[in-house]
């Protein structure tokens, strides 16, 4: 079910849906399209599934929706914040890219993409300014900046009409399609190449199959380099069968569940319990994040790297559980 809390998403600096026509005339794709949606918000006061389409230019979404099984859903309560594609967006996607995901057996593919569209609340653009990101009902957060007067999303996507009201949230419409990592944590990892170590201890204590589950998890993983300092023979004592419990301790110690990305992880002194069951210090000192315990400490050296089931925060050593 979609968690109804209402997260902050910066959309754009338009003003109130009454302007947003004139204020996009020289950016949407199609100024009488753009011009019905928000003529159209104030005439009624529909569901968003509805709303969108009296407004004719997202028949693609409304099939997409329906193949995902999703309509009912917002067709419902809410609230939601839809980031709604236009036809001629879903057109950008390279060819039989849509005709594929409306297939009955990617329709989880098809869902992780639409609901990456939508953010729990109704979130109008006026609340908006100075924000970031926002975390999707997919789970993953969109990327959002204002550059050159446009809101963008993940770099790519242009808002062109903001606030469309409807009776459950409110739309605002894009250009173009976003679309979220579908990449899990183990492959996300494997191809960053620079934790070789990691994944072999993964496999050694047979973790990679729950790392490549649903999740979500967050994970601070140790680079090469950081396993290296560990004193010598360590690791290939840890690789050894009889040593498997020891070394799934060790590295179920380096996962939380759920996401817990790098700007809520600051606020803490102290993690939430690790899938390993104990918690870890969490220490900001001159804009250095530090994590660990007595034992040992890690310095936090890149953050919020996505994955389809979670996201990945990489350390500077590893951490002992006490």
């Amino acid at each position: 079910m979609m968690n109804r809390t209402l997260l902050s998403v910066a959309l754009s600096t338009f003003a109130l849906a009454g302007t947003a026509y004139a204020q996009c005339e020289s950016t949407c794709t199609s100024q009488k399209d753009s011009a019905k949606v928000v003529a159209a918000s104030w005439e009624q006061a529909d569901d968003i599934v509805t709303t969108a389409m009296n407004a004719g230019t997202f028949n693609t979404l409304a099939a997409a929706l329906k193949a995902a099984g999703l309509v009912d859903t917002l067709k419902g309560e809410g609230p939601f914040t839809v980031f709604a594609p236009t036809d001629e967006a879903f057109k950008k996607l390279p060819a039989g890219t849509v005709e594929t995901l409306l297939k009955p057996e990617n329709k989880d593919k098809l869902i992780s993409i639409l609901t990456y569209h939508v953010v729990p609340g109704a979130v109008k653009a006026e609340k908006v300014v100075g924000l970031t990101n926002a975390t999707t009902v997919n789970g993953q957060r969109v990327d959002i900046a204002v550059k050159g007067g446009k809101v963008m999303l993940d770099g790519k996507a242009t808002v062109t009409a903001t606030d469309v009201k409807a009776s459950n949230g409110v739309i605002h419409v894009i250009d173009t399609v976003i679309l979220p990592i579908d990449k899990d944590i183990i492959t996300v990892a494997g191809e960053a190449g620079s934790f070789t170590t990691l994944a072999k201890a993964l496999a050694a204590a047979g973790l990679v199959d729950t790392l490549k589950g649903k999740g979500p998890f967050t994970v601070f993983a140790p680079t090469d380099e950081a396993f290296a300092k560990l004193p010598p023979g360590t690791i290939e004592n840890l690789l050894k069968p009889e040593n498997k419990d020891q070394l799934k301790a060790i590295l179920t110690y380096h996962v939380l569940p759920g996401r817990v990305y790098a700007d809520k992880a600051v606020t803490l002194t102290e993690s939430p319990k690790t899938v390993q069951g104990s918690t870890f210090s969490i220490k900001n000192k001159e804009g250095q994040v530090m994590i660990g315990n007595a034992k040992a400490m890690a310095t936090i050296t890149a953050t919020d790297i996505e994955a389809s089931n979670g996201v990945i925060h990489v350390i500077d050593s590893v951490i002992m559980p006490k």
